[in-house]
């Protein structure tokens, strides 16, 4: 008997993990990726001699389904384990917030209002049930707990920060899964902050997982544009740009929501309806090498509205700058509407805009100190957990014969990192294997 053909659109984590399990089910697969090369978000690129992640990446102790891809492809035992620290960015001054005596000294706020934070995040670490969440505005849940002056000083400009205009429609959920997230990345109780890296960064983490896709028997085909997805008997094809047409048994769209109802022809209105009216936030990060420091904190969160970006990741507060040249690499992302108007602007400008701020926020820095700048984009990374996300969602087996859609849309109760991706792929992969 043959075995099931199976073909993937998409080859990022999510596309990738499909990829292996299916393949250790004895299923024939073919990985389809756009780019040249795998990876998807976790890829890499060139910062004068230094080759690192585009985009920042974290691995926490409890991302056990991170940890156990690493484990499959080799590279677990390789983690390097840093406790880090935490900073804040408020009236142009930088505080640190990482451990409980900090969050006592913390400016701007009164000692009832330190009480409420502290409340807040304790009482987020508690709920079990994130379902309740889905229905309740993440304003009205912040306000309740925390009070209205800490809201305004702390909680409002972090929301706007991270999801623009899009914080008025987000439900509970986004800030009780931010808070479990860093909850785990914490020891024991609020102790240590830990976050993990494999040196050599996420370039040497794909390519360890394309050996193994490889020895599993997957085919990968880079450069391979998909056009359309339509059914044929109940087998359906996949069509690329260059004219291409193959056929499988199953097929499933890792692309975001949007694309894959363009690209998925013969779905239903309510599934077009239902995949378009899925709420993403792009991203535009500006990495930048620098010849020293610019401070001891892994994450400084940013309370100064004047701000362009989300906040400020210094990767070399974790990763040992020996990988990076002895240098310091720095990212600078701020999460943006697929349609907002920067998204028109060219590197150039880009690089100029947040360039001139972070000099403003960081006044020791001057040209001289910057060794490189890059600007990545990507316009559909994080979905907005709207009120009652989850009902709304369509299911990941189309209308159409034997195609699935399986993204990042079905992160429910986390945020987007590389470990939800691979829970979501693990998960849905039995509901379509069903």
């Amino acid at each position: 008997m043959q075995a099931e053909k199976c073909g993937i659109v998409g080859g990022g984590i999510m596309g990738m993990t499909l990829a292996l399990r299916l393949a250790q089910q004895g299923k024939k697969v073919t990985l389809f990726e756009a780019a040249p090369e795998l990876g998807g978000l976790t890829a890499s690129w060139k910062m004068n001699d230094v080759e690192w992640d585009k985009f920042y990446h974290v691995i926490l102790l409890s991302d056990f389904g991170t940890r156990g891809i690493l484990k499959e492809i080799g590279l677990e035992d390789k983690i390097e384990w840093v406790e880090t620290k935490t900073g804040f960015y408020m009236n142009g001054k930088l505080y640190s917030m990482s451990d409980t005596i900090e969050f006592l000294k913390f400016p701007t706020l009164n000692l009832i209002d330190k009480f409420r934070l502290g409340l807040t995040i304790l009482v987020a670490s508690k709920i079990k049930n994130w379902k309740k969440l889905e229905k309740v505005p993440v304003t009205d849940w912040l306000k309740k707990w925390s009070g209205n002056n800490t809201f305004n000083k702390i909680w409002l400009p972090l929301l706007r920060a991270k999801l623009g205009d899009s914080y008025t429609k987000t439900s509970a959920v986004f800030i009780w899964a931010t808070i479990q997230r860093l909850y785990g990345a914490r020891k024991s109780g609020l102790k240590k902050e830990m976050f993990g890296y494999v040196p050599g960064g996420y370039k040497r983490i794909v390519e360890a997982f394309k050996q193994k896709l490889l020895e599993v028997g997957v085919e990968i085909k880079t450069s391979y544009v998909a056009t359309e997805i339509k059914d044929a008997g109940g087998k359906p094809q996949i069509y690329f740009t260059d004219g291409l047409m193959e056929q499988f048994d199953k097929v499933i769209s890792t692309l975001p929501s949007s694309l894959s109802a363009k690209l998925c022809s013969g779905l239903t209105e309510t599934e077009v309806q239902k995949l378009n009216n899925i709420n993403y936030l792009g991203v535009i990060c500006v990495a930048v090498l620098l010849d020293k420091p610019i401070s001891n904190f892994y994450v400084t969160n940013i309370t100064d509205s004047w701000v362009p970006f989300t906040g400020v990741i210094e990767m070399s507060a974790l990763v040992d700058k020996k990988h990076f040249g002895n240098n310091h690499l720095v990212y600078l992302p701020k999460y943006v509407s697929p349609s907002d108007p920067l998204f028109n602007f060219s590197d150039e400008e880009i690089k100029k805009f947040y360039l001139d701020n972070f000099k403003k926020m960081y006044p020791d820095l001057t040209d001289d100190n910057i060794k490189f700048a890059g600007v990545a984009r990507a316009r559909h990374v994080i979905t907005v957990l709207t009120k009652n996300y989850s009902d709304n969602l369509p299911g990941v087996k189309t209308s159409i014969p034997n195609v699935s859609i399986i993204n990042t849309s079905y992160i429910l109760d986390g945020t987007l990192n590389v470990n939800e991706t691979i829970r979501v792929a693990e998960t849905k992969l039995k509901e379509i294997s069903a």
